[in-house]
């Protein structure tokens, strides 16, 4: 495989580590040969860089296998998820999980990324509703402005939220971004 034929949401193998393609441009600047300018994610570490390929460089892409799992439970040094189909369990750690296992609620249903039959990591839902445990209340003046406000969720984690949501309410929110998206229904 080229580098012309990165995609993205594709996973390759960079200097020895599996990464996964989360931008990608090509481009001819002028007389100069054509280039594949990309943003890198390395499934390992977390860690997001940006690489730029020569056109002819050869990639070598990583056959990544996804398995609907449901999360179980965590054990202080691992996460254990079960298969739906055939009900063996696997357990994956912290460090290959990475953010997003501040995500995981019990009895989630999640993608469960295996490379050479061994599990190196999760895909999110796009979408997870979870429930606000604390927020500051609404001033009346501020519906005015586009002002956003900190809201501390079940999980721990912090998002901005608009000014009107409040305790206790649930709502949907992109864990890639960790970004509110609307109250739940």
């Amino acid at each position: 495989m080229q580098a012309t034929d990165i995609r993205k949401g594709i996973v390759i193998l960079f200097e020895g580590d599996l990464c996964k393609v989360m931008e990608f441009r090509h481009h001819t600047p002028g007389n100069l040969r054509a280039m594949v300018q990309a943003k890198l994610r390395n499934m390992r570490t977390g860690n997001q860089f940006e690489h730029r390929f020569r056109s002819q460089d050869p990639i070598e892409p990583a056959y990544i296998n996804q398995h609907e799992m449901e999360y179980l439970y965590s054990d202080g040094h691992a996460h254990h998820f079960m298969n739906t189909e055939n009900f063996e369990q696997v357990e994956i750690s912290e460090d290959d999980l990475g953010d997003a296992a501040a995500w995981l609620a019990p009895g989630l249903k999640i993608q469960v990324q295996f490379y050479e039959s061994r599990p190196i990591g999760i895909e999110l839902p796009k979408t997870i509703k979870v429930k606000i445990a604390t927020t500051e209340p609404m001033v009346k003046s501020s519906t005015a402005t586009a002002s956003y406000k900190p809201a501390t969720l079940e999980n721990g984690l912090i998002v901005q939220v608009p000014p009107f949501v409040t305790d206790g309410e649930t709502i949907l929110v992109d864990p890639s971004e960790n970004r509110y998206l609307e109250r739940a229904k």
